[in-house]
């Protein structure tokens, strides 16, 4: 039998660009997808009126008491699309977050996803439940600043900070058809239960039972001052991986198509380093985006400009549409 080289070349090409297509089409679905979760975390932050900034922003939009952190929501958003873009279908894969400080990250995915429609039939995935959303965040009789056991998947009040990769195992045993993610910030890292659990591994019978995929936030700052993790080389925090038995993977948060590789490769024992620049995206960085970035937007004029320069940055209207219809 004789090909036409020169046709099989064709169709080899024609292949390799419908995968890129696929891929590039996936990533741009996750990228949308981070956008628009971050500006619902501000949106819940900061908004108590013209939530998709349909007019000019005024004080009168603004919430009278700002409540909740904003510095760690982009890398928890970063997070969260990119392990539901794999295990969206997947009714036995777990979301365990440590920083439960960041809840309207938390609180933004798991609206977008239907989940707390679930437990509150006002948050409905339209402009409507947006709305809801939005209003009553940190406000009286609705959702809290921090994760809650009102939250799908949550059982401690204020998250799972601290404790939250020894929760994961908890979950797991027993458990081998589960796969549980845990976010885990590198402030919470440096607690004596966080670091311990790295030894829970050592106990751990794969066999027997779930899969447990760590990702250490690694964003450089908790709440005032540099993390301790931050300060390390990356050859130091690798070794101490290594030192627990884990394989570390390091990347940029950033990079959608080498975070997706990076989750779905085969190493024994991962333990995911996730980097990403504190507050992204917001007016302030580092340890300044920590809680409020912009404390007094109710009543200072060049503070309610820097707030609706940020909300307008993300487009809201157009990634509503693309992202809700």
């Amino acid at each position: 039998m004789f090909y036409d080289v020169k046709l099989v070349f064709q169709k080899f090409l024609q292949y390799n660009l419908y995968m890129s297509a696929v891929g590039t089409i996936e990533i741009e679905k996750i990228e949308r997808r981070v956008r628009f979760c971050d500006y619902l975390c501000v949106a819940q932050l900061f908004l108590q009126d013209n939530f998709l900034l349909d007019r000019e922003l005024s004080f009168n939009d603004v919430k009278p008491r700002l409540l909740g952190h904003w510095g760690t929501c982009h890398g928890i958003n970063l997070a969260y699309a990119n392990l539901k873009s794999i295990y969206a279908e997947d009714e036995n894969f777990l979301f365990v977050l440590g920083p439960g400080h960041g809840f309207p990250a938390l609180n933004a995915n798991l609206w977008l996803d239907k989940e707390l429609e679930k437990i509150d039939e006002k948050a409905t995935l339209d402009r409507a439940g947006l709305e809801y959303l939005c209003k009553t965040f940190s406000w009286p009789d609705g959702f809290p600043s921090h994760a809650s056991p009102m939250t799908p998947g949550i059982i401690t009040e204020g998250g799972e900070l601290g404790y939250a990769l020894a929760n994961a195992y908890g979950l797991a045993l027993g458990h081998p058809e589960k796969t549980i993610a845990v976010l885990i910030g590198d402030g919470e890292l440096e607690t004596a239960t966080a670091l311990d659990s790295l030894n829970l591994r050592d106990l751990f019978d794969a066999s027997n039972n779930g899969k447990i995929l760590p990702i250490l936030h690694l964003n450089g700052y908790k709440i005032s001052a540099p993390s301790i993790y931050a300060r390390k080389s990356e050859r130091e925090l690798n070794e101490m991986i290594r030192g627990f038995g884990f394989t570390p993977l390091s990347f940029n948060g950033d990079d959608i198509d080498v975070f997706q590789k990076v989750l779905k490769s085969e190493s024994n024992s991962p333990f995911f380093i996730m980097k990403t620049e504190k507050g992204k995206g917001g007016p302030n960085s580092h340890h300044e985006s920590h809680q409020i970035p912009l404390k007094n937007a109710k009543t200072d004029e060049s503070e309610l400009k820097a707030l609706a320069e940020w909300l307008t940055s993300y487009a809201p209207q157009k990634l509503f549409q693309e992202v809700i219809q």
